[in-house]
C-alpha cells in the first residue's frame, strides 16, 4: 500500500496549471490576434491598437483591454477619430 500525502496530488509544486496573467506582453496579444509581435507594434504606433501600460521597462496591456477591444471587432484606438495622418 503506497501513501500519497495531500501535496503530492497535480496541484502540488510545479505541476500546477498556470493561469491566463493579467497583464499581457507583445508576444500574448500577438497570439490572440494570430499576427506577429512586430504588426502588433506597428498597429499600437498607427493607434489602430489600444496603447501598453509601461510598468518599469516593461510594456503591457491589461487583458480585459484587449479581450474587449477584439470583442468589439478591433476599433480604431485613435483619441480624435477622423483625423488622418
Amino acid at each position: 500500500m503506497t501513501l500519497v500525502s495531500p501535496a503530492a496530488g497535480p496541484d502540488a509544486g510545479g505541476n500546477r496549471a498556470n493561469p491566463s496573467p493579467a497583464m499581457l506582453d507583445v508576444g500574448h496579444v500577438a497570439a490572440l490576434l494570430g499576427v506577429s509581435t512586430r504588426h502588433v507594434r506597428r498597429l499600437v504606433d498607427a493607434g489602430r491598437a489600444p496603447q501598453p501600460v509601461k510598468l518599469g521597462g516593461c510594456r503591457r496591456w491589461p487583458r480585459h483591454v484587449v479581450e474587449t477591444w477584439i470583442a468589439d471587432g478591433c476599433p480604431n484606438c485613435r483619441k480624435r477619430p477622423g483625423v488622418a495622418r
